[in-house]
């Protein structure tokens, strides 16, 4: 069996983007991640893992809808805050960046993010020490299309992924 520690070096080796996954409602909240990705087009279907005792787990539960904002380059701040422990709870943690509420969800988003998509929570599935939480995309719009970069985590840290002039791609690490 392999060790936890050895497991993250290696899946390290995979480079992500990053997200924050957010809810509304009475108590709102938001946590980084990047364990996302598309599941269908047919129907609109997303995935985010989260953990089962974090936060976010029980939040989309009662919520029953999430939103998730992929973040540009400029805005590993942001990410930062969404993963730290001590960060306030409810709505004091949204005072980081401008947050607009989804029309179909009331789940923050964040303005200026490369991308945004509301979902209606579709399925959890328990796996391990996490769920696979499937969300119906009620809504999509990607926000920048010659931005600053998207922001992409690699190797255990934050790096930009910058748009070179003839299109190719390059990570760079802060």
């Amino acid at each position: 069996m392999i060790a936890g520690a050895e497991l993250r070096r290696v899946l390290g080796a995979f480079a992500t983007g990053i997200t924050v996954v957010t809810t509304g409602g009475p108590r709102p909240h938001g946590m980084t991640a990047n364990a996302f990705t598309s599941v269908s087009l047919e129907p609109p279907l997303i995935l985010v893992c989260v953990a089962r005792k974090a936060r976010l787990h029980r939040t989309i539960r009662e919520a029953g809808a999430f939103a998730v904002s992929v973040l540009s380059a400029d805005q590993e701040p942001i990410a930062r805050w969404f993963a730290a422990t001590e960060r306030p709870d409810g709505a004091a943690q949204f005072g980081a960046g401008e947050w607009i509420p989804g029309p179909h969800t009331a789940a923050p988003m964040l303005a200026g993010a490369m991308a945004g998509l509301e979902c209606k929570l579709a399925d959890v599935h328990d796996s391990g020490d996490h769920s696979i939480i499937l969300g119906e995309v009620l809504a999509a719009q990607r926000h920048l299309d010659s931005g600053p970069g998207a922001l992409a985590f690699l190797d255990g840290n934050y790096c930009r992924l910058i748009p070179s002039q003839n299109g190719d791609r390059s990570c760079h690490r802060p």
